[in-house]
């Protein structure tokens, strides 16, 4: 899920950004200390938005820099489990598919691509068995959030699901609403019929 947050920090300006103005300086400042920072309470910064205060600065004795207060609105991305989110197949291995979900990559096991039994042929694509669907590289899916783990700061881990009705490749999604559609359709006919 995407979040607007606005946050509150200390804001080290070097020397060499004292020729922008205060507000230009701080803001290249956050940018530089957030663009891409990783936390588990905040998930995955993607980018400052704007700096709604700067304070007074503080110099340090013996630091060039100057600090200031200053409060900001930063755009972060937080995986929440069962969250469906729309993605692409960026990578396929023998194991499952790699999909891109925003600023990071979440992983979907082979057994988890489809509610069938799944091959991985050469052609670095996944294959079901009685469906005939296939799973390629840079396919549009839509996918549930099973599991997320921020244990290594510089690398969380998401595990995703496309088994379930509704998630999958988008045109199977659409096949699958076909189906249902004519089912309906055939059961109010032959509801009709027997009258």
């Amino acid at each position: 899920m995407f979040y607007k947050t606005e946050i509150q920090d200390h804001v080290r300006v070097p020397p060499s950004l004292f020729n922008l103005s205060k507000d230009e300086a701080v803001l290249k400042q956050v940018k530089q200390d957030y663009a891409g920072y990783i936390s588990q309470d905040l998930g995955i910064v993607i980018d400052v938005s704007e700096v709604t205060e700067v304070g007074e600065g503080i110099v340090i004795p013996g630091d060039g820099a100057s600090y200031y207060q200053t409060t900001f609105k930063i755009l972060t991305f937080k995986p929440e489990m069962q969250e469906i989110v729309m993605g692409r197949i960026k990578d396929i291995a023998d194991f499952g598919a790699f999909i891109s979900i925003g600023p990071i990559e979440g992983m979907i096991h082979i057994s988890q691509t489809m509610d069938d039994f799944v091959s991985f042929a050469k052609d670095k694509s996944l294959a079901g068995k009685d469906t005939k669907r296939t799973l390629k590289v840079g396919d549009e899916c839509k996918a549930r959030i099973i599991a997320v783990s921020f244990k290594d700061l510089t690398n969380p881990k998401i595990g995703l699901t496309m088994r379930q009705a509704g998630l999958g490749r988008l045109d199977w999604i659409e096949d699958d609403l076909g189906k249902t559609g004519e089912k309906a359709s055939q059961s109010k006919e032959n509801k009709e019929s027997k009258k």
